[in-house]
């Protein structure tokens, strides 16, 4: 018999069944007291459960009307009331006559990189004030975002949310969440933390702009694992989303942005440009903000090109300078090093990536089993490069045609696309220090003394060709542009360290990424 029609707690009448899941029915009613249309959330009887489980559950559901109650934004569903109807708790809510995001990605769709932005800074929004009273939403997933009129984005479902002070109602072993979108520490047992939601809001996010969740796979045990020890599928629709994805789905909740930094990128993704407060300082190797030489020069202890006459090239920074004293081993670092600066529009200030990154996820799609590299073997030259052998490093890699050589120190090969905007650079340290990764930290942290407006895109530890390796990847602004790099290094201790390092406008980064995915691909030593 249904339900329609029927009088609830003596005040809200079972209007249209507008949702239904395996715990529950959402109902449009109508207040008969404030004469309102609400939306009341009724749970299923369950026969199977046991007494203690049935009083579980209720207890659940009243703390999810609490929890939501305490979080007062636009963005947060509203609870009105939580009714008794037989025995059983109902939340009254407010009424959102909306599809899901859910709804907007069935059967494989996808939305463009701006749109899942904008609906993200909705999302972000709701975190951010369910995180400052307290509340941890633990179910963010595309099926909880309603996508209301005038662009409104409310997060809503907070039955299986965790209030600060309160008890936990999840038994040992038991996962509670759709399996897709839980980050990796609750699969691993793990409490979850505010970086959980932020994962979760990645899941949702990745599956916007590709189409499907970021690890599903045929039954929600392949999918745990998955989620708790694979590297990510590479990201090919995200565009100037993709850094900020990838950060937020580390495996290391310490290493995905704050919520605040995750806001901040998904406005500036939004608005296409970089973030505010933000200004030039000094660019690569000690060079002075107003420094106009070319884009592509030698060392600063050898002597510069003579300055462009384009215009278009003179940008203070350097978007490829292998910096000196950074080649040397870790013992010979100086102080005066690299200076990074500004934060590109798609990911502001964010620590990356865990183990398990984005250039292993390379390895992973194409069944290799280093990060970055499909194999021991390299990849066959492509179509449009040529391979160059360098006797001095004792390498080969390709570069693509119309490249053409740089001078620079004989521990590095440095090579320019015709604009001078774009390169390449291999870099050699002998011998190496503990770990590619504290070469570049040591880097970084003088950087940081030295020029506060330092940040990064991701510094992050994985393999290459079976070596310890790390992976830097950041922005700086040059005079007329923001320049974006990647820097991949690996190696062992004593031995040696090849550093594989490509720059270019970050306005066209999406074009001169491939030329770092070939290079990385082709590289032998």
């Amino acid at each position: 018999m249904s339900d329609e029609g029927r009088l609830v707690a003596g005040r809200y009448r079972l209007v249209e069944r507008i949702g239904r899941g395996g715990m529950g029915t959402v109902w449009r009613a109508e207040d008969e007291v404030l004469a309102r249309q609400v939306a009341l959330k009724q749970l299923h009887t369950q026969p199977h459960l046991s007494d203690a489980e049935v009083a579980t559950l209720y207890e659940r559901t009243r703390r999810e009307a609490r929890s939501a109650a305490r979080i007062v934004h636009p963005n947060v569903i509203v609870v009105h009331d939580v009714a008794e109807d037989d025995g059983r708790p109902c939340i009254v809510m407010e009424y959102v006559p909306a599809p899901t995001l859910g709804d907007a990605l069935k059967d494989g769709r996808t939305l463009p990189p701006d749109e899942a932005a904008r609906i993200g800074l909705g999302m972000i929004a709701a975190v951010r004030a369910a995180h400052t009273a307290g509340v941890l939403h633990r179910d963010i997933k595309p099926a909880n975002v309603l996508l209301g009129a005038g662009g409104r984005v409310v997060l809503t479902d907070f039955g299986i949310a965790r209030t600060d002070g309160a008890s936990t109602l999840t038994q040992t072993g038991e996962m509670i969440g759709s399996i897709d979108f839980m980050a990796p520490e609750r699969i691993r047992g793990q409490d979850p933390g505010p970086a959980s939601d932020l994962w979760s809001l990645g899941a949702t996010l990745y599956q916007a702009v590709e189409g499907r969740p970021p690890y599903r796979r045929d039954t929600a045990m392949e999918t745990a694992y998955a989620i708790a020890t694979d590297p990510l599928e590479p990201m090919r629709q995200a565009g100037p989303l993709t850094t900020l994805v990838e950060t937020l789905l580390a495996k290391d909740p310490a290493d995905r942005p704050t919520a605040e930094q995750t806001e901040q990128a998904l406005r500036a993704v939004g608005s296409g440009a970089p973030p505010t407060g933000t200004a030039p300082s000094a660019g690569p190797a000690g060079l002075r903000p107003d420094d106009t030489r070319s884009a592509v020069r030698t060392s600063p202890a050898r002597h510069a090109p003579p300055e462009p006459s384009d215009g278009d090239r003179q940008d203070a920074g350097d978007p490829h300078e292998r910096r000196r004293g950074r080649r040397r081993p870790r013992r010979a670092l100086v102080p005066a090093v690299t200076a990074l600066v500004v934060a590109s529009a798609a990911a502001a200030a964010f620590y990356v990536l865990s183990h398990e990154g984005a250039d292993q996820a390379h390895a992973h799609r194409t069944g290799g089993t280093a990060a970055g590299t499909p194999s021991a073997t390299p990849s066959p030259v492509p179509a449009g490069y040529h391979l160059v052998r360098d006797q001095r490093l004792g390498v080969s890699f390709p570069v693509p045609d119309g490249w053409k050589p740089k001078k620079g120190p004989s521990d590095e090969v440095t090579y320019a696309d015709p604009s001078g905007l774009a390169g390449i650079t291999i870099g050699m340290v002998d011998p190496a220090g503990s770990h590619p990764v504290e070469h570049f930290a040591d880097i970084e942290a003088n950087t940081k003394v030295n020029y506060d407006t330092y940040r990064r895109l991701r510094m992050q530890k994985t393999t290459f060709k079976g070596k310890p390796a790390a992976v830097w990847e950041f922005t700086f602004r040059g005079r007329a542009r923001v320049f974006r790099a990647i820097d991949l290094g690996y190696g062992t201790v004593g031995g040696r360290e090849y550093d594989i390092y490509v720059s270019a406008p970050d306005a066209r980064w999406d074009t001169y990424r491939p030329v770092f995915d070939h290079l990385r691909d082709g590289f032998t030593d």
